[in-house]
């Protein structure tokens, strides 16, 4: 059976943020995702999920300086101190929201990296995301990272699923898993049936978007009716998040989603 959970970041634009979790729920939805929670007090969005009846499934650790163009920390020599107060910023909100999965975002490369420099990134991140998950451990959650598109996000430190791997087996955590978005994946290197067969044992989380312009899942060159037949074939029974940034209005678009219990 596949679950579906709202992108709250990017669907019910319509809405202010903390009514977005109501209207997800009359839209269908039983759990939400975003990408940070920080701009809230935990208090306001716990009173949000009860209200709406929805659980919370994944949100990410700050990520520094997102107006600034930032996108994480994991992978940043010298910065250290600050992802470790990421980590337990993060671990701090998912206990008040009984989130079970949290999503460490890598950061990006400098334009003129070398291979030391690229080194230097690599080792910063594994050491980096060694502490998070220990810490997730504790905590009972998940830590979870991401291979993002070099085309929507340039420089990114982490854009393809063996690389993604080869980083979960040098970490060597079993609390540290993939979140396999297809959207991603498919820009990067297509052969989605086959990648969704290989990593399952790997993944803790799954996302979705049309391609080419990140619409619904139901415009653009991936047949996603098959895919998720698939993942639910193979016993993937996690939350699969809806981030993609609607055509026009969010109910509008949900037809591509009546078959997973979704109403426009």
């Amino acid at each position: 059976m596949i679950r579906l959970a709202a992108n709250l970041s990017m669907l019910f634009h319509e809405h202010a943020f903390l009514d977005r979790f109501a209207a997800a729920a009359d839209a269908g939805f039983r759990g939400v995702e975003y990408l940070f929670p920080y701009a809230h007090p935990p208090e306001a969005l716990r009173a949000a999920l009860d209200d709406a009846g929805v659980e919370q499934v994944l949100f990410n650790l700050p990520p520094g300086d997102w107006e600034a163009g930032e996108r994480g920390l994991a992978s940043l020599p010298g910065r250290e101190a600050e992802f470790r107060d990421a980590v337990i910023e993060a671990l701090r909100y998912a206990e008040a929201l009984e989130c079970p999965r949290l999503h460490a975002m890598a950061g990006l490369l400098p334009e003129d990296a070398d291979a030391e420099v690229s080194d230097a990134h690599h080792a910063t991140y594994l050491a980096n995301l060694r502490f998070a998950a220990a810490e997730a451990a504790k905590a009972g959650r998940e830590l979870l990272i991401e291979p993002i598109n070099a085309r929507d996000m340039p420089g990114y430190f982490l854009s393809r699923q063996d690389q993604a791997v080869a980083v979960l087996e040098a970490v060597g955590a079993d609390n540290l898993r993939l979140q396999f978005d297809l959207y991603h994946c498919q820009i990067m290197e297509g052969d989605l049936t086959r990648h969704l067969e290989r990593l399952l044992p790997h993944i803790g989380h799954v996302q979705i978007a049309g391609v080419p312009q990140r619409h619904e899942p139901d415009v653009g060159e991936v047949h996603y009716p098959a895919l998720l037949a698939r993942l639910a074939a193979l016993g993937y029974r996690g939350w699969v998040g809806c981030e993609y940034r609607p055509a026009a209005g969010t109910r509008e678009g949900l037809g591509w989603g009546r078959d997973y219990g979704l109403k426009t």
